[in-house]
């Protein structure tokens, strides 16, 4: 075990954790952030993403031996109290229908929208390709992310 410092939601944490612990597992199990969804397991469908330093990232393939002194930001460090303008589109457009994949979906998209402001339909379904939404909720999605674009 080893003691890795880094924050998370703009709070400082020290988890102890075996150096290969995948982060989704401390954020889970260690400090009770269930927002952040287990898919896969291998990267491939993007319902654990979160984002480190700005950038979204799988946490299942992210090792803590790589994690010191990074700052993590979960679904539920995205806003205080979900008024980020991708979490009220996502509820205006009705994106969700059985909403496991949705936390993975929204921490892609405000990539996306911190680095683009006002993306086109092209360079959305580009960012986005890789979350996979097993309800199919694609079209939803995209229109949540351009109404978040123009009214963010």
């Amino acid at each position: 075990m080893t003691a890795v410092a880094f924050s998370i939601n703009g709070k400082a944490v020290n988890v102890e954790a075996e150096p290969d612990t995948a982060l989704l597992w401390v954020v889970r199990e260690h400090l009770k952030l269930t927002g952040t969804k287990y898919g896969c397991g291998s990267g491939l469908c993007g319902a654990c993403t979160v984002h480190i330093d700005g950038k979204a990232v799988r946490s299942c393939q992210t090792q803590m031996s790589t994690m010191g002194g990074k700052k993590v930001t979960t679904i539920e460090g995205l806003s205080p109290n979900s008024s980020h303008a991708l979490q009220k589109a996502w509820i205006v457009d009705q994106v969700p229908q059985c909403g496991y994949c949705q936390s993975g979906q929204i921490m892609q998209a405000a990539e996306l929208l911190a680095k683009n402001k006002k993306p086109t339909r092209k360079q959305i379904i580009a960012h986005m390709d890789g979350n996979i939404c097993r309800c199919g909720t694609y079209p939803r999605i995209v229109r949540a992310i351009e109404r978040a674009a123009r009214e963010g």
